[in-house]
């Protein structure tokens, strides 16, 4: 009698191209797609492929199952894991977040997105959103900061005393108000996300790729500071997170979520 051998894991990003568009799937449903070191890797190499190919003119982020990304894993951080790839950490986050490559990307937001999955949302060109979707950023909740462009972004793509509350109350926002703010582009209905964003893609797709590249290229290049991607923002935000991740909160919270209980704040 023969002993099968154990099914291999599925990679935490799944990677398709076809008709120019490249969709990069993140691949943990059953942890509503948080991120640890793998999703970071796989999907940061499943841009750089992207990236690469001269067919794809056009990429599409979404997730698997119900959740669009929920952000960093935190029990990976209660257990004092890296949620980063050690062979990219200038990626950063999901491998995305500081991942600029010169093709469009659209997030398919196909669900919940809170965190990290919003932060994802933020450093893409387009977004179409689920209808039940929510966005937001609630890492002061967890005694953290939202480090993965969140605080560099948001105050850029919404108005400053919007942004203010998004950031300091930790609430979440409706697709609807999401729309209407401007940090999305469409309200797909209930489980279209990923098509009405192909649709968006196909029309993109259908230009002149040396024509889109270097029109994203002078939006980005002309702005970079004005839309977070600068270096020198970057370095205020790391220094920032610095303070907060090294601090007893930053522990407690993703420790008081893993068992499931309130946390308790010391303010230090």
């Amino acid at each position: 009698m023969s002993v099968s051998e154990p099914a291999a894991p599925e990679p935490a990003a799944l990677y398709e191209a076809r008709d120019h568009i490249a969709v990069v799937t993140l691949n943990r449903p059953a942890a509503m797609n948080s991120v640890n070191a793998a999703l970071s890797a796989a999907a940061g190499d499943a841009l750089a492929r992207a990236a690469e190919d001269p067919d794809v003119r056009v990429v599409v982020i979404t997730g698997a199952g119900r959740a669009f990304c929920a952000g960093a894993d935190l029990k990976e951080i209660a257990a004092g894991r890296s949620v980063y790839d050690p062979d990219h950490r200038e990626r950063d986050f999901a491998g995305i977040v500081r991942h600029w490559i010169p093709k469009p990307v659209i997030a398919a937001v196909n669900g919940f997105a809170l965190g990290g999955g919003t932060e994802i949302v933020l450093s893409a060109d387009l977004a179409v959103i689920d209808e039940a979707a929510t966005l937001g950023l609630p890492e002061v909740r967890r005694g953290l900061i939202a480090a993965a462009g969140g605080l560099l972004r948001v105050h850029r793509q919404v108005p400053a005393k919007v942004a203010a509350e998004i950031a300091l109350t930790g609430q979440p926002i409706s697709a609807a108000r999401a729309y209407e703010l401007g940090l999305v582009n469409r309200v797909a209905a209930s489980g279209t996300a990923l098509s009405v964003a192909l649709e968006m893609a196909a029309v993109i797709a259908a230009n002149a790729p040396l024509a889109v590249q270097q029109s994203k290229k002078v939006l980005r290049d002309s702005a970079s500071g004005q839309i977070g991607w600068s270096d020198e923002e970057w370095a205020v935000n790391r220094a920032a997170a610095k303070i907060v991740m090294t601090s007893a909160d930053a522990q407690e919270g993703p420790r008081a979520f893993a068992e499931k209980r309130q946390p308790r704040w010391s303010g230090s």
